[in-house]
């Protein structure tokens, strides 16, 4: 008999008394407009029970320790499971957390190396760079250490005469340019790029040696980096004068440990082999030559450890993340791939009956590699747990067991349940997603004429192969391709910092903390304490909860923190503003019926009707484009997802003209009725003397380009070509292109 989890009345945020039933051990999916209120069910009214039922189970005193989960509002909630929330949040920890950490490999890699590694050394720990036993000890585990920027001190188109030495100590006439050029080891007027390497090595680490420098004294004469590793390096910088500091700071940079180079590990680790690999080797290559390596390893005693070792790995490879090696530092990961990681931790656990949440899993997953992620989520289900989904992707859906769609539309205008049932049954419904889940917009027959173009030559970042590509000017360009393709290297990385002048609007947070929102975004927030000073004659600076009429007791953040040390800090609202942020005469003061407080909780599309001033309306006209109607005007930033990021830093950036804009898949988070508004914000631009280049995965936007370059055409090594450069009505005769396949 089929069991459900029940919710009655639920009320949270923008729900209006929703009532519903979620399948047990099956595939749930929830979808609608962003803001809809698909969150508000999943995360917090279904998530955040589940999870302050399981807090309840334990004792007082560990609860203090643990965060407060607030009983959602809601006439009732039955038959949880316990809760895994595999959200967007990135992994984060620091140069310690790697995927090999992350994933739990590192440990089994490493009881692979206490067993099989010759010479020996009998401890798992010992191959460990968190262990004091197995780390570093020049760099502590950590891979870098401060060195002499080479790039920065040596000028490779000089000679030693025409001053190819940049460092303070080295300018011509100067002592120290007076002991090399006077070492005789060097030609002083031969160029530096014209070196033999014996002549580099001896400029940068040469042995100790006295130079006559005339005038009966000598001076000894130290290799540059040695030096400088000496005088400034190995030394506290902070207790050198401010002068120096400032002086010789430009020629330091982060570089590799020169004991481990990079490895992080120390030499009795390093020194430890299988099959004439060490384990840093191992774990710097990417996962499926990885497998290939742990493939070859036939002895029996190592056996056991091999075989789960390639269980784990193969889980990589399915989900997409193959290009990845197990020393990657998972804050350099996107949100996407944060998610995937976690995902296959929870994959090869032995839980069941558990009830996953998932957060968008198909962000930064091209078409090729969805039926990957749908098969995990099979997997899981299969496994005997329930599976929910909130997800805008179509070929994710179609995978549902059961699809609930939330709307009809954002804010105060969704909130309520417009369908349930099969994917079958939603392409016949007539809601918003019913509608667009069975339209797929035409490839573009008629592209724009580029007015020119800007090269990139011999791109060589991360995993590029001497890449040149042209980016065309005054059209929309779509730089497509697999995931680890080097979309980014060659956007981001190559073309961005070649022309500081682009406008980047990628998914970083836009707001540093809690007190920046839409509106003190935008600038209206200005604008709206003044209209309030003048309807009441009062001083605006009331209206600010950074200023005077900020509440004392929580200095108008609305809730008061207590650190936990070791977990995340803890919220509690407010008891004497009750998360308003505002001293109680403030909230006397009203414009139009309504107080300050109320004019924040409205969404951007409310605030629309009420404020009839043009600067405001013209700002919130912007808002409105990029499909954030439905956010409040008082939301803090720090809440926003990666996509709705994208789009508010869009809004503050329509109105420039003549400009090369960049964006990063700026339809994450983004409903299928919202693609064609996104893409006729770009085309506005594109139509006001604009260049617009666009990363992205998602096929609507592919076909309704004007140029399409596709990279590829695997991730990792086995990417960075350009395997095609052109219209999209060509792009489909492709045979190289993964992508042609699916546009």
């Amino acid at each position: 008999m089929q069991e459900f989890i029940e919710i009655k009345g639920a009320r949270e945020n923008n729900l209006k008394n929703v009532t519903v039933r979620i399948p047990k051990r099956q595939i749930t999916i929830f979808t609608g407009v962003s803001g809809s209120g698909k969150s508000s069910i999943v995360f917090d009214t279904v998530a955040a029970e589940a999870q302050r039922l399981l807090n309840e189970t334990f004792s007082a005193f560990v609860r203090n320790f643990l965060p407060k989960v607030s009983q959602p509002d809601a006439d009732a909630i039955r038959n949880l499971n316990m809760a895994i929330i595999v959200d967007q949040k990135r992994l984060g920890g620091g140069s310690s957390s790697t995927v090999g950490t992350a994933t739990d490999i590192a440990p089994i890699l490493r009881t692979l190396f206490a067993k099989g590694g010759q010479p020996n050394l009998g401890h798992g720990y010992m191959f460990s760079f968190n262990n004091p036993q197995g780390m570093c000890q020049t760099c502590d585990g950590l891979g870098q250490m401060m060195a002499l920027d080479l790039e920065k001190a040596l000028d490779y188109t000089k000679s030693l005469n025409e001053g190819a030495v940049l460092l303070p100590d080295g300018k011509v006439g100067g002592w120290g340019w007076k002991v090399i050029t006077k070492s005789g080891l060097f030609d002083n007027d031969k160029k530096l790029a014209d070196y033999s390497d014996k002549e580099m090595h001896d400029l940068l680490h040469g042995e100790p040696l006295k130079v006559d420098v005339g005038g009966g004294l000598n001076i000894k004469f130290v290799g540059l980096v040695d030096e400088f590793a000496r005088k400034y390096i190995k030394r506290d910088l902070k207790s050198l004068s401010e002068r120096t500091q400032k002086t010789i700071e430009p020629f330091i940079a982060n570089g590799p440990c020169e004991s481990c180079y990079g490895s992080r590990l120390s030499q009795q680790a390093l020194a430890s082999k299988i099959n004439g690999q060490n384990i840093a080797d191992l774990s710097r290559m990417q996962i499926d030559e990885l497998l290939e390596a742990i493939d070859a390893m036939d002895d029996p005693a190592l056996a056991p450890v091999v075989e789960m070792l390639k269980t784990r790995l193969r889980s990589l490879v399915e989900i997409g993340l193959d290009y990845l090696s197990l020393d990657r530092v998972t804050d350099t990961l996107s949100g996407g791939e944060s998610q995937r990681v976690k995902l296959v931790k929870y994959l090869n656990g032995t839980l069941s009956d558990v009830m996953y949440i998932f957060d968008e899993p198909s962000v930064g997953l091209h078409p090729r590699d969805v039926h990957r992620l749908n098969d995990l989520l099979k997997q899981l289900r299969d496994n005997g747990n329930t599976v929910i989904v909130v997800e805008h992707d179509p070929d994710v859906i179609k995978v549902a067991d059961h699809v609930i769609d939330v709307g009809p539309h954002a804010g105060s205008k969704g909130g309520t349940i417009m369908f349930e049932g099969t994917y079958a049954d939603l392409l016949k419904n007539d809601s918003l997603t019913g509608t667009y889940l069975s339209k797929t917009l035409p490839v573009k027959l008629e592209p724009r004429t580029a007015s020119g173009s800007i090269a990139i030559e011999h791109a060589t970042k991360n995993n590029l192969h001497d890449v040149s590509v042209s980016i065309p000017t005054g059209v929309l360009t779509v730089v497509t391709g697999v995931a680890g393709s080097g979309k980014s290297s060659l956007i981001n990385q190559t073309f961005v910092p070649e022309h500081p002048e682009a406008i980047v609007i990628d998914q970083s947070a836009v707001g540093v903390n809690s007190r920046s929102n839409p509106a003190t975004y935008t600038g209206i927030f200005d604008v709206i304490r003044k209209s309030f000073a003048n309807a009441n004659k009062v001083d605006a600076s009331l209206f600010s909860f950074n200023s005077k009429g900020g509440c004392e007791n929580c200095q108008g953040t609305g809730y008061v923190t207590t650190d936990l040390a070791f977990l995340d800090e803890q919220k509690l609202l407010c008891e004497i503003c009750e998360g308003k942020r505002y001293k109680e005469e403030v909230l006397g003061y009203t414009l139009n019926g309504k107080n300050i407080t109320d004019v924040l909780a409205m969404t951007i599309a409310e605030a629309q009707e009420f404020f009839d001033d043009k600067d405001v309306s013209k700002k919130l006209d912007a808002m409105n484009d990029v499909g954030l109607g439905y956010l409040s005007l008082g939301q803090p930033l720090s809440t926003l997802s990666g996509g709705e990021c994208q789009r508010i830093k869009l809004a503050g950036e329509l109105h420039k003209k003549g400009s090369v804009y960049v964006m990063d898949e700026p339809t994450t988070g983004l409903h299928a009725s919202d693609i064609q508004h996104l893409l006729d914000i770009m085309n506005r631009l594109v139509d006001g003397g604009n260049t617009v280049v666009v990363i992205e995965h998602n096929l609507d936007v592919i076909r309704q380009a004007d140029w399409i370059i596709d990279v590829g055409p695997e991730g990792g090594k086995r990417g960075g070509k350009i395997l095609f450069e052109g219209v999209p009505a060509d792009l489909k005769r492709s045979k190289e292109s993964l992508t042609a396949r699916y546009v």
